[in-house]
């Protein structure tokens, strides 16, 4: 069958380690884009993160941010549609966090805001500062987070992140429960919560049928948990190797991690042959 929409998770599928697009990936993605193929990133970033990804990429395409939060329209700079959180949840939110010593994140409508330096914010300035000074991410540390819910047009999601890995599931798992949001592992020690019905999956459907087509028109490829319903909705869900066993379990196909050039091999038998 040829495919034609290819969607894209980025850290740990189509970024390798160093945050970068393989040649052979950008070479069969061209290639896949001068034969009429739709080409869309499906990731757990803000917009403001995705700016050197999707200008090598040279998209014009909406993207799929936050787990499907919602849809960023690039060259009109606007949202689309979204679905975020309600300034009570995000309070409420806001105080569980308060009682633990989990690091988080705020995504409100054109930042990422955080309080505390930890290593984790380190790295990501210092890729940010690595960058041309029209692609860095805005990030902002501030003071309260309550104060910045207060101030805030609009509210994506939280990020939490703990290395005690038992601790963070505790309390995502009781989060989920009690206060009914979604929270989806997006890297091996970081849960994204946003509103419950936010995905990969169902924003991408909504695009993809908007566009006149189906989620059997559709590759996708991903690595976490927070790609499973993206992966197991697409004509072709496609793992990487470095995948924990329990999103294979959903994808239809599974190609080498994201250091090998997997992505290209896939898209070159699947689309291009």
């Amino acid at each position: 069958m040829s495919y034609r929409v290819l969607a894209f998770d980025l850290d740990g599928t189509l970024l390798d380690p160093d945050k970068h697009i393989l040649q052979e990936s950008l070479d069969a993605i061209r290639e896949a884009r001068r034969a009429g193929v739709q080409v869309l990133i499906v990731t757990g970033r803000h917009h403001v993160a995705i700016h050197p990804f999707y200008q090598t990429l040279q998209l014009d395409t909406p993207a799929i941010c936050c787990n499907g939060t919602y849809l960023y329209d690039y060259p009109g700079k606007k949202v689309l549609s979204a679905d975020p959180m309600s300034v009570s949840e995000s309070r409420q939110l806001l105080e569980r966090l308060a009682q633990t010593d989990i690091e988080h994140l705020m995504y409100i409508s054109d930042a990422m805001l955080y309080h505390t330096d930890s290593s984790t914010i380190e790295r990501t300035l210092n890729w940010s500062a690595s960058l041309p000074e029209h692609q860095r991410p805005v990030m902002r540390k501030v003071n309260n987070f309550l104060d910045e819910v207060d101030r805030a047009d609009t509210i994506w999601k939280f990020a939490t992140c703990s290395d005690d890995l038992n601790k963070l599931r505790e309390f995502t798992d009781a989060v989920e429960a009690d206060m009914g949001l979604s929270c989806e592992w997006s890297w091996i020690n970081q849960v994204d919560i946003a509103r419950k019905g936010n995905s990969k999956g169902r924003r991408l459907q909504e695009w993809v049928e908007s566009q006149g087509m189906t989620m059997k028109d559709v590759m996708a490829f991903g690595d976490n948990h927070n790609d499973i319903s993206m992966l197991s909705a697409a004509g072709l869900g496609v793992a990487m190797g470095n995948a924990a066993d329990e999103v294979k379990a959903h994808a239809d196909l599974i190609i080498p991690d994201n250091t090998q050039p997997g992505i290209a091999q896939a898209i070159r038998r699947h689309i291009l042959s």
